[in-house]
Parts: C-alpha cells; sequence; structure tokens
C-alpha cells in the first residue's frame, strides 16, 4: 500500500510564498514522475509542475514563479510556490505516477488528499 502525504498549505496573502511538500510511504522500487497538480472551485484539476527522470514542466500560469524539486532517496516532492497571486486559490494535489513495488512490479498512480492553498488579495 502506498500513501502520499501533504504538507505545507494554507493561507497567504498575494505576493507570499508558501512550500508544499509530498512524501510518498510504502515498499516502494521505483516512482517514474511526481508532481502536484490544483483544483479550483468550479474548474477542472489541472497540472501545475511535474519532475520526470530529472527534467521538469510546468503549467505556463506557474512559470517562473514555481519551483518543483524532489527527493528521490527520501521519494518525496516539494513545490516552492513565490510571488502568489488569487488565482492560484485552489486544493493542490500531489500525484505519484508510476509507482512499482516489485522490480518487475506493474506501475500504478497514486494520489494524495490535497492541500488547502488560499491566497488573498
Amino acid at each position: 500500500q502506498v500513501q502520499l502525504v501533504e504538507s505545507g498549505g494554507g493561507l497567504v496573502q498575494s505576493g507570499g510564498t508558501l512550500r508544499l511538500s509530498c512524501a510518498a510511504s510504502g515498499s516502494i522500487v521505483s516512482i517514474d514522475s511526481m508532481g502536484w497538480y490544483r483544483q479550483a472551485p468550479g474548474k477542472q484539476r489541472e497540472l501545475v509542475a511535474q519532475s520526470t527522470d530529472g527534467s521538469t514542466n510546468y503549467a505556463d500560469s506557474v512559470k517562473g514563479r514555481f519551483t518543483i524539486s524532489r527527493d528521490n532517496a527520501k521519494n518525496t516532492v516539494y513545490l516552492q510556490m513565490t510571488s502568489l497571486k488569487p488565482d492560484d486559490t485552489a486544493v493542490y494535489y500531489c500525484n505519484a505516477a508510476g509507482v512499482r513495488l516489485a522490480i518487475f512490479g506493474i506501475r500504478r498512480d497514486y494520489w494524495g488528499q490535497g492541500t488547502q492553498v488560499t491566497v488573498s488579495s
């Protein structure tokens, strides 16, 4: 069984900074990709940032403001968010894709429970 535990959300003023963390626990052999998605009220869940094999990609709306980093030894991913805007308000979900629990095991995807980020104007 794999669990993703997120932390670091909260309320911040516009222009402020937050750092999200997500740790994957369980008998994990490898994880292909870890990333962050977000979902605002009335909107679809969207990709914010993703880290795969050392490469990263970002939504256009967060480029230059958010930075994703990953500690493979700890199966942990971070999202440093700066210059936050009210439009960044959403529930942020951690995703671990292509998780293997055995060397030749099948890959599965997992989601965290979500953490609320609220940016006030």
